[in-house]
């Protein structure tokens, strides 16, 4: 074996650990207590429109919460949603989703979800297991879970970003209004967070 093929292996093997040492170290974020911003932060929700003939997408613009970095095992996260916060870009629509028909806003004034458990890789991939309450009933729910990154904002503090990602069915919370015709049972929920340590 040439002494060549030897060295590149080693230039192999050396760029292979810098790269496993680097997904590590970008997916460790300093342990500590974190309020979520929510001026930075934002859940989506995607709906196939009329039995599912297209796609469409609206936002919720209130969120707020808390989580707790740690050892996966210790971590936790707690978000809280108002339901008038409902965005779709048209006021007619939002006013019938904040009805008795969706999300009953005047009732049902906050969704929530508290996890119970969270395992994570060295690449800041995994899963987030918790109770998402809605419209008055709790289900237990597991979304997929992503550490976009950490670092220092602009006054030198601490922040985060994480974003979770899954479905649930409407029809488990009792939204069963226009299923499917008006829109699928199905919705794509994505979370994106951004927080401050305190």
């Amino acid at each position: 074996m040439s002494i060549t093929a030897i060295s590149s292996r080693s230039l192999i093997a050396v760029a292979g650990l810098a790269l496993s040492a680097f997904a590590s170290a970008a997916a460790t974020a300093p342990s500590g207590n974190y309020k979520i911003d929510p001026a930075h932060s934002v859940a989506y929700f995607e709906v196939g429109h009329m039995g599912g003939i297209s796609r469409f997408m609206g936002r919720f613009n209130d969120m707020n919460g808390d989580l707790v970095l740690d050892a996966p095992a210790k971590s936790t996260i707690k978000v809280e949603i108002k339901t008038a916060s409902i965005d779709t870009k048209h006021e007619g629509l939002d006013k019938h989703l904040k009805s008795p028909d969706f999300f009953n806003a005047v009732q049902f004034p906050s969704l929530t979800f508290n996890s119970t458990a969270i395992s994570l890789n060295g690449a800041g991939e995994g899963t987030v297991a918790g109770n998402l309450s809605l419209h008055g009933v709790t289900k237990p729910v597991t979304l997929k879970l992503k550490q976009i990154g950490s670092g220092k904002g602009m006054k030198g503090e601490t922040r985060v970003g994480y974003v979770a990602t899954g479905s649930v069915k409407r029809t488990d919370f009792g939204m069963g209004y226009g299923v499917p015709g008006a829109a699928t049972d199905e919705v794509d929920l994505r979370i994106n967070i951004e927080a401050i340590k305190q």
